[in-house]
């Protein structure tokens, strides 16, 4: 049943994604991640109050929202700051360089993931597993190829290094993620709402230095309806991935790779919609990543 939910949650960040590219086209990135952020905090919130004011109603649904003691406030915290800090990078990543090369190269965390899983879970993987991991790496590496032709140089660009570290950062996040539902036995709706919540303090304090003060930065932000799309699909994606995560038999491994399968609408649909170059030649690669995810799933 996790690897339905993990699917599901594919397909909400593969539409996450399409909207994200569209909310930053000619905007700053910074209060883009704010507006997403808190569209999907008001949407999660609504569930909240209906939990405070309707409590049996909304547990009989599945909306009850735990009481959580200090230590585990401090625990969402720091998954704030990480996933804070990868979305920076993301946002100026994809804001700079086309989605059909971002989404592939995010398509890798599932090897940082694997990594982790391994060292720091134990989860061990067979032969097909690392076959199909190490095939998502070679076909990432076919991509920056492409990316060359499109006079983006790997090494030579900095938006590159930002949506690497944004990778390994969401990678990072992705093996808290199974300590927090896991070990500390917090539920989606209740990590979602906290974790909303203070990454909402953090990116206000950012934009109090970068962005506020500035009038003429303010007056060039255009608001636009996909900055609400993306925080909502974003939380409709987490609640699956979450609840994916519940299930003691999961393996984030795996999951991690499952959700990579959103690159089918990044490249094929992205591609179309933003009118972006090489996307015939970018179908090998991305069909290296869906091997390699084929092979973890068969395994």
């Amino acid at each position: 049943m996790w690897m339905y939910l993990g699917l599901l949650a594919a397909l909400f960040l593969g539409l996450h994604n399409l909207c994200k590219k569209h909310a930053v086209r000619g905007n700053e990135s910074f209060p883009v991640l704010l507006g997403t952020v808190a569209s999907g905090f008001i949407f999660i919130a609504t569930f909240y109050v209906l939990s405070v004011f309707y409590p049996e109603y909304a547990q009989q649904h599945g909306y009850n929202f735990q009481n959580i003691s200090w230590s585990q406030h401090g625990f969402i915290v720091i998954k704030s700051l990480i996933m804070t800090g990868s979305w920076l990078l993301a946002y100026q990543a994809l804001k700079h360089l086309p989605i059909t090369i971002v989404t592939p190269i995010r398509s890798a965390g599932p090897f940082f993931t694997f990594i982790g899983a391994i060292f720091i879970y134990k989860e061990a993987p067979n032969t097909y597993q690392w076959v199909g991991f190490f095939l998502i790496i070679f076909s990432v590496l076919l991509y920056s190829k492409i990316g060359k032709k499109e006079g983006i140089v790997f090494k030579k660009n900095k938006y590159i290094f930002a949506i690497i570290g944004a990778t390994f950062l969401g990678a990072s996040s992705g093996l808290y993620d199974k300590f927090l539902i896991q070990s500390l036995n917090l539920n989606p709706q209740t990590l979602q709402f906290w974790f909303c919540f203070y990454t909402i303090l953090i990116l206000i304090l950012i934009l109090s230095i970068t962005w506020f003060p500035y009038k003429h930065k303010r007056a060039a932000f255009k608001f636009r309806w996909s900055i609400i799309a993306v925080g909502i699909l974003l939380q409709a994606a987490d609640y699956f991935y979450f609840k994916a995560l519940q299930d003691p038999e999961a393996l984030i491994m795996l999951l991690s790779a499952i959700k990579r399968s959103q690159i089918l609408i990044a490249v094929l649909v992205g591609g179309i919609i933003f009118k972006e170059q090489n996307k015939r030649k970018k179908l090998v690669p991305l069909f290296g990543i869906l091997l390699g995810v084929f092979l973890i799933l068969y395994a």
